[in-house]
């Protein structure tokens, strides 16, 4: 627990830096590109994250299904199936199908929510697109985090720090008060059904010995704001514990990219998803303003073309964020929460230090590198035989040829901003 609290303690600092600068860094747009951008990167190099004991289970897991939307219904019990998530897990509400509930909606949703779930349940499967919002803030974000009333007055700058960014609990509600979310959204129900099934088959698929590598994809595009991500890029690394080669892209879209696990990237729009080959249990998200905006004509990718391209679970914001990389995944983070043996759930609601303006979608129990205890019943204890040993020193220059020491490896604490320029 020391170690997460010392990692957030290191993000935090690092973000209250970035927060005088607030005003200055613009929208997710090309027109405003943050000096990190623009400047020679720093060497790259594998950070440590807290190691993390078990993961978030169906038993864990709350269902809520709209009874007012058809799309609810249909993929809430679909799920209900396919996860085996207790009945008394299931809480079936009458909700407005739109885009945001205004506050007083929310208010009266949550009393539901808290009365019926009480601390049963350390997360929440959403069983719809809509809504996705509350006012200017994500739904899954003020379920999890409570509603920003300054937020919406000033949705550029600085959000409320998420204790639970960099934690090493697999049980987020009893150790922060936080009941994670994300939506089963898709484009329609068939859609929805095929999602929900990546996300069982997923299940300890990968990190198996002698298993076909999968492709971490870090992307570097020709939009400087959009990629502000990428002073947090790793360096290229074949983990052959893991089965996954990471590879830095230069392009504005990836083509003909085969067995891809994690697909990350900053720009408004991407081109070629149909020519990419996701394997169940896949992450892909992209940095931009509208990615969590469903419903509404914007002229960006959503998170929802993520899902409909093969990918388990996605991220988008659903109002302007502006360029601060607190609002999104972190990469690292994203991806050695996931190989650890986290469900998509946890990692990614791991790697978001400010979540209030993002919505969380996916399937939320996909767990590609989990190992199951001899009790079904209960999550993990133990990481994977796979997870690395060793943090490197210093980033290899190309990809190296596995050698022993070429990932993170004790994850018994975390420094993972540490030495990234904050100006």
């Amino acid at each position: 627990m020391l170690a997460g609290v010392v990692w957030l303690l290191v993000g935090f600092a690092a973000s209250q830096a970035l927060a005088a600068d607030a005003g200055r860094g613009g929208p997710a747009a090309p027109s405003a590109a943050p000096s990190v951008a623009q400047t020679e990167p720093a060497p790259r190099r594998w950070m440590a994250v807290p190691r993390v004991i078990g993961r978030i289970t169906s038993q864990d897991l709350g269902l809520v299904i709209n009874t007012d939307d058809p799309y609810s219904v249909q993929v809430g019990e679909y799920y209900a199936r396919a996860r085996r998530i207790p009945e008394h897990h299931i809480l079936r509400v009458s909700l407005p199908v739109k885009s945001a509930l205004t506050l007083q909606e929310f208010e009266e949703f949550n009393k539901r929510i808290q009365a019926f779930y009480g601390d049963r349940v350390q997360g929440l499967a959403l069983a719809w697109r809509m809504p996705y919002g509350v006012d200017c803030q994500s739904i899954t974000g003020v379920l999890a985090m409570g509603y920003d009333s300054k937020l919406c007055a000033a949705n550029c700058g600085p959000a409320r720090s998420s204790t639970y960014f960099g934690s090493a609990s697999s049980r987020p509600y009893k150790d922060h008060g936080m009941r994670l979310g994300m939506l089963l959204a898709a484009r329609d129900f068939e859609a929805a059904k095929a999602l929900i099934d990546r996300g069982v088959k997923s299940d300890g698929s990968l990190g198996l010995r002698g298993a076909l590598p999968v492709t971490a994809h870090f992307v570097i595009t020709s939009d400087n704001v959009r990629s502000v991500r990428q002073v947090f890029y790793p360096p290229p690394t074949q983990v052959s514990r893991l089965g996954v080669d990471v590879h830095i892209d230069r392009t504005d879209a990836l083509k003909n990219a085969d067995r891809v696990l994690l697909y990350m990237t900053g720009k408004a729009n991407i081109d070629w998803l149909d020519t990419v080959s996701f394997v169940p249990g896949a992450l892909a998200d992209h940095l931009t303003s509208f990615g969590g905006i469903f419903d509404k004509p914007h002229g960006q990718m959503t998170a929802l073309a993520w899902i409909h391209a093969g990918a388990t679970a996605s991220y988008g914001t659903v109002s302007e964020p502006c360029a601060h990389w607190q609002k999104f995944p972190h990469p690292q983070a994203l991806l050695l929460f996931y190989a650890q043996g986290a469900t998509a759930l946890e990692a990614y609601w791991k790697s978001v230090l400010w979540p209030a303006q993002g919505v969380f979608v996916g399937e939320p129990l996909a767990a590609p590198f989990a190992r199951e205890p001899r009790d079904l019943r209960e999550p993990v204890r133990e990481p994977p035989i796979d997870a690395p040993r060793e943090v490197p020193k210093e980033p290899s220059k190309d990809a190296p040829k596995d050698p022993a020491k070429d990932v993170p490896g004790e994850l018994a604490r975390s420094e993972i901003l540490r030495g990234m320029s904050m100006k």
